[in-house]
């Protein structure tokens, strides 16, 4: 039931749902429907649908757009499309199949939202991505975990000991995520670093943008990342346009989870490494990623990475370390360094995105509660489909 339909890849993809939170989970669902067929629409629920089917949202409506927007493997973000799939809304974009993961999910009433398209034929199944979701995200935040974080580079002898280095399942992530804007190619170079051994290259680039990194040289931008919102997705944006005036490359450098914590403290970030790399992986305006970069990019680092770097951009406020020094001196002297200026994001950040789930605490713990009600119901309502395919065998 719901397999793969004959001429699929000729058709054009519809995919919905909530999208709070850039999590590489929603990446990992678009880029799979991407792969399905030549385009893929995206619906994204309004701030009101979710309340009432779901609960209270984090990102509002205009902010998650901006991030399914910058999704590579979109084609097409709709806004306000209705919670329970509708195959009227589906003809509007000439879309022929709905894809969703292989779990159900249901309105305030417990009912699958996507049975009408299922008993129409037009519902297709791909994997969900594991560990990882909007829910999880915010019991972090509540909680204030912090056992998803993952080692540093240099805390095993040689990087490939390192479990983002030594996982099969993790590179095969890196390797998904790394691709073109159909999926199906390659795409982004993933690179490591670690004060232990030169840059170490983990996914190699296309040929064309190896190229375009020799030749025409890299905009570089690092941080943390955490909870990839439209701050950084603004950021990215404004430096990709600036970096196409001379064709160059951005890449980007992400921080380690003790770097990040021992800057921000807390039980920061909210995201580990792998999770941020992959949020960062997918967007639309990254072309190659270095993972646990470091936090002062000194010329010495600069000269490790794939091409010169002809730029390096931060945005505002400036930053000083946990030291009181500008990480930045040395691009500055270098006269490298490039400021951000004000954007439409600009005052979101992750502790802005934190503070809104704490300051509506209640309700949010409300949703949780909710999401395990629901987790019941949707178990019980697989394990009937799971029945009905097996006696329809």
């Amino acid at each position: 039931m719901f397999e793969r339909p004959e001429g699929i890849e000729e058709c054009k993809i519809w995919i919905d749902g909530c999208f709070d939170f850039a999590h590489h989970g929603h990446a990992g669902a678009m880029l799979q429907a991407r792969q399905l067929g030549k385009e893929l629409y995206v619906g994204v629920h309004s701030d009101e649908e979710i309340l009432f089917n779901k609960g209270p949202v984090v990102m509002k409506l205009a902010e998650r757009m901006a991030a399914v927007e910058a999704c590579k493997w979109s084609t097409q973000a709709i806004a306000s499309a209705p919670y329970v799939t509708d195959p009227k809304v589906m003809e509007e974009y000439g879309c022929k199949y709905v894809v969703h993961g292989d779990d159900i999910t249901t309105d305030a009433n417990g009912e699958d939202c996507y049975q009408t398209v299922k008993d129409l034929g037009l519902f297709v199944v791909v994997k969900r991505t594991p560990n990882i979701s909007t829910t999880d995200l915010v019991g972090r935040m509540l909680l204030m975990t912090t056992t998803h974080h993952i080692k540093s580079f240099d805390s095993v002898k040689i990087p490939q000991e390192h479990l983002l280095l030594s996982s099969e399942s993790h590179l095969e992530k890196f390797q998904q995520y790394a691709t073109d804007a159909t999926g199906l190619k390659a795409g982004s170079g993933v690179y490591v670093y670690s004060t232990k051994s030169p840059l170490k290259e983990l996914i190699a680039p296309s040929l064309e943008q190896a190229k375009t990194y020799k030749e025409n040289g890299i905009f570089y931008i690092d941080g943390g990342f955490d909870l990839f919102h439209p701050g950084h997705i603004e950021a990215l944006r404004l430096v990709k346009e600036e970096a196409k005036k001379i064709g160059a490359a951005v890449i980007v450098g992400i921080h380690d989870d003790h770097t990040v914590n021992t800057e921000k403290g807390l039980n920061y970030p909210i995201m580990n490494l792998f999770e941020r790399s992959l949020c960062v992986l997918q967007c639309r305006y990254v072309d190659g990623v270095v993972l646990g970069a470091p936090y002062v990019p000194e010329p010495s680092y600069l000269a490790t990475l794939p091409g010169t770097t002809k730029a390096i951009y931060h945005g505002l406020p400036s930053i000083t370390d946990s030291n009181g020094n500008d990480p930045y001196e040395a691009a500055k002297q270098e006269k490298l360094f490039k400021s951000i200026g004000p954007h439409e994001y600009d005052s979101i950040n992750t502790e802005f995105i934190v503070n809104r789930v704490l300051g509506n605490k209640a309700a949010f713990e409300e949703r949780q509660r909710r999401k395990g009600w629901k987790a019941d119901i949707e178990t019980k309502l697989r394990e009937a489909e799971k029945s009905r395919e097996q006696l329809s065998k």
